[in-house]
């Protein structure tokens, strides 16, 4: 099948990294952001009522009602944003690659030279897609009988070992029938798993039906991350970020390879579980981590968490450094929650946020740090998108991580609400949502 290209250039930047008082480092001690610009001069701000997503994709709002009362509007004191002294944007475009699969969730590679690409649709099914389109009629997969699919629920992750083309260990993340959370282990071969090698390797309760997490990633280190949003419903009534004896609103890290049916590494940041926190615990503070990656050339940790009513974030953690508090349910990206007073320094802040209100932008989808070959222009910049809006995003990542700020650039459109990002081998990136296309990122 010919790739048919959407070309959309955009030549105006976001500039969301402005903010009182010097940048801060990561780990510093950021200033309050009260001050921090808006999107609503990015897409055009749709008439009437913000759209509602429908699929697996986790929203900003959840049906809750918009804070209201203390909590700034995202036009309060925010400075216009401008383009001014920044260099030429970069021209992208999408192609697309694949279509006529059901609602995809994820897309990535298995890291053994087939080129092939794992298109995983919600319902449950893993499809290959090979390199030059083809979807193949079997799938490497199928474990619908075994998943509760529909609204944020499905087969949500999927990540190959790092030594799969020896081993053929593959791990997905799904929520039962019961809406409970999954992480299990399966046995591929060239062409397939067999759903009969299933070995559980973790699994726990879901509260609500929303705010599943659901990433999973091999990190360069060789252990197993997994992505876990706060249980759900609203505002998180149950204080699951910040409650160190949950594994909900967290990033976890475990050693598949160390245990049965995993070890906790040594270096995790709650590995004694004193206080009776979880070992599993890297990092905290997380409201819906929907999609996270780590740059392949620096190690990097990358997460887009989705924001309750006002701002979508991207957070950035230098390789190695776990035990971070991101701050949910206190904050809500750069602003205290709900307008109740905290203190901002007692948290790490994201390095870059927009804000939902006013257009047609509703969640943040986590993409990765391009490392790719084919668009020299986009090297080293973290691409990402919004779900709603199906707009695609850039912000340089080495600033990212060296000031804490970074400044988001509008590349391309989507032209579909868009699930999630994927790289393959080369490093090329890849756009999926539930139109079932798959798209790949061009320059022009």
């Amino acid at each position: 099948m010919k790739p048919r290209p959407v070309i959309i250039v955009v030549a105006a930047m976001a500039l969301l990294a402005a903010c009182a008082g010097p940048p801060p480092t990561p780990s510093g001690a950021p200033p309050t952001a009260t001050a921090a610009p808006s999107a609503t001069n990015g897409p055009p701000t749709p008439s009437g009522a913000q759209p509602t997503p429908s699929g697996a994709m986790p929203t900003a709002t959840d049906g809750q009602p918009t804070p209201t009362g203390a909590q700034p509007s995202p036009t309060d004191g925010s400075p216009a944003p401008t383009a001014s002294g920044q260099a030429a944007p970069f021209v992208a475009q999408v192609e697309r690659v694949a279509d006529g699969l059901g609602p995809l969730t994820f897309i990535t590679h298995a890291g053994d030279g087939s080129g092939l690409l794992f298109a995983v649709e919600q319902a449950g099914v893993i499809r290959i897609v090979e390199q030059g389109g083809a979807v193949r009629q079997e799938p490497f997969l199928d474990i619908r009988e075994r998943i509760g699919s529909g609204g944020e629920r499905g087969l949500l992750g999927l990540a190959f070992h790092p030594q799969y083309a020896s081993n053929r260990r593959l791990f997905v993340n799904y929520t039962d029938p019961a809406g409970n959370t999954v992480v299990a282990e399966y046995t591929g071969s060239g062409i397939a798993a067999d759903p009969a090698t299933e070995r559980r390797i973790l699994s726990f309760e879901q509260p609500f039906a929303n705010h599943n997490g659901g990433m999973l990633a091999f990190g360069p280190d060789g252990y197993l991350y997994i992505s876990t949003g706060d249980g759900g419903s609203g505002g998180d009534p149950l204080r699951a970020g910040q409650d160190l004896t949950t594994l909900l609103g967290k990033m976890l890290r475990i050693d598949v390879d160390g245990g049965g049916p995993y070890a906790i590494p040594a270096d995790n940041p709650f590995a004694g579980g004193a206080g009776g926190a979880r070992p599993e615990i890297w990092s905290y503070g997380l409201r819906n981590p929907w999609r996270v990656s780590f740059d392949r050339q620096t190690g990097d940790m990358f997460i887009g968490d989705v924001g309750q009513g006002t701002w979508e974030e991207v957070d950035a953690e230098p390789a190695g450094e776990g035990g971070r508090n991101y701050g949910w349910n206190v904050m809500e990206g750069p602003d205290c929650f709900r307008g109740v007073p905290c203190d901002p320094n007692a948290f790490t802040l994201p390095v870059a946020w927009y804000s939902t209100q006013n257009d047609d932008h509703c969640a943040v989808t986590g993409g990765y740090v391009y490392r790719g070959t084919a668009l020299p222009g986009l090297v080293g910049r973290y691409v990402f998108g919004d779900y709603c809006a199906g707009a695609i995003y850039g912000l340089d990542a080495a600033t990212a991580l060296s000031t804490g700020r970074a400044e988001i650039v509008e590349l391309t459109r989507a032209g579909m609400s868009i699930t999630s990002f994927g790289e393959d081998e080369a490093g090329e990136i890849y756009v999926v949502g539930h139109s079932g296309r798959v798209l790949r990122l061009t320059g022009r």
